[in-house]
């Protein structure tokens, strides 16, 4: 062990003169462990926020979409493409990709016994990921592909329509000629994204494909699922070297986006949060940072006669700042122990109970949501110890400018 550490560690031993400063050391010590708690919280919180929003606009909309050229300029009104071929197996092969389906669109007017309402119909076949939508459905179940007449809609459809399981509605195409499709409620889901909730049901896509007159190949694109979100632009790029240059039978292209680029102003809100995170770091940072100083302070003031003794002794200024930077390394640390008990017992209890309830239409969430990363844990304690002994280096100069002599005679 270094003599600064042992010397150290006899300070905090001391006694008789540590009490003096006890009440000071411990609201430095409180101050670090409170800010390292709301630190921990925030990221926490602004993590969740992403990675369940981000869920679900992917499991509405995959995160990853190939489509026609023309779907840039008409989301609804696009030209078809093929879903024969081994286009779709080339997909698969690419690693980071998980699942591959085809998808239908097609927009209508939604008709109850007394209600209208607009509505966005999304064909699936055999091959549709039904997670997302199994884990947020309220009431009824999903349909398999036998079940061609079978409809699942909304909670929020359900109510403005009055629709319960089983009911009966119509839902009328505006082409040339008006065409009506009826359907059967199978099951109604909430997934607390308005937009989506309110625009999307999901019918069998073969429903799309006679109504737009099309062949069983003939589909409006892929939605494609990767394995790590965060390699989402990466893969968005491998895909686009294999699909983008490629021209369909009529001369058009294909078009590859990713869930950011469709979906921008959501993301673009989801990124807004990061520079509140980044913003309640530096300000708890700077709190923890100053307690310290003051109680580093402190602690110098009281030991002035100590520090004179060691430099009659010959101790060099560094030697003595060493002492003192050691000993602040472990109020840091008892500081940072509590501050995560603290952080963590309230995370846990969030995630686990949901105390801290959301408004779902404004926030898309219904209660506070909470993810933590090791790494992110990691992070803020070292950042935060190293910030801390960073401040508390100029503070601690003040102990070249104490002279022996006067120090001694200091009480």
């Amino acid at each position: 062990m270094k003599t600064e550490f042992y010397v150290a560690r006899k300070f905090l031993s001391g006694g008789a003169q540590r009490k003096s400063t006890g009440l000071m050391v411990s609201v430095s010590v409180a101050g670090i462990a409170l800010s390292l708690s709301v630190m921990i919280i925030a990221v926490a919180v602004a993590s969740g926020f992403k990675a369940e929003i981000s869920m679900k606009a992917v499991g509405f909309a995959a995160d990853i979409q190939i489509t026609n050229m023309d779907g840039q300029y008409s989301l609804y009104n696009m030209s078809p493409i093929s879903s024969g071929g081994d286009f779709p197996d080339r997909l698969r092969m690419i690693p980071e990709v998980r699942h591959v389906q085809p998808y239908c669109i097609k927009p209508g007017i939604m008709k109850s016994r007394d209600e209208t309402q607009g509505i966005v119909l999304k064909g699936i076949d055999k091959d549709f990921e039904w997670d997302f939508f199994r884990k947020n459905l309220q009431e009824g179940e999903v349909f398999d592909s036998a079940s061609s007449d079978r409809i699942v809609i909304s909670r929020q459809t359900a109510n403005l329509l009055q629709l319960k399981i089983n009911d009966a509605v119509i839902i009328y195409f505006v082409q040339k000629p008006v065409r009506m499709r009826r359907f059967r409620v199978s099951g109604i889901y909430e997934t607390g994204l308005t937009e989506f909730d309110k625009m999307f049901a999901l019918v069998h896509m073969s429903h799309i494909q006679r109504l737009n007159n099309w062949r069983e190949d003939q589909i409006n694109g892929f939605e494609i699922f990767i394995r790590h979100f965060d390699q989402l632009e990466k893969t968005t790029d491998e895909i686009f070297d294999m699909a983008g240059f490629s021209l369909l039978a009529d001369g058009s292209s294909l078009n590859v986006q990713n869930i950011r680029e469709l979906y921008s102003q959501l993301f673009d809100w989801l990124g807004l949060q990061d520079t509140t995170v980044y913003i309640v770091l530096l300000l708890m940072a700077l709190v923890a940072g100053f307690n310290m100083i003051s109680g580093l302070l402190i602690v110098i003031l009281e030991r002035t006669s100590t520090i004179g003794v060691l430099k009659a002794l010959g101790a060099s200024n560094r030697f003595i700042r060493k002492i003192f930077l050691c000993e602040s390394l472990f109020f840091i640390g008892k500081g940072l122990f509590w501050g995560n008990v603290i952080a963590l017992t309230l995370c846990w209890l969030q995630w686990q109970y949901g105390i801290i309830p959301l408004d779902q239409e404004s926030y898309f969430l219904n209660k506070v949501p909470i993810r933590i990363s090791l790494a992110h844990l990691l992070a803020m304690n070292a950042g935060t110890a190293a910030a801390i002994l960073l401040m508390l280096i100029v503070p601690s100069s003040i102990i070249s400018r104490i002279s022996p002599d006067a120090a001694v005679k200091y009480r």
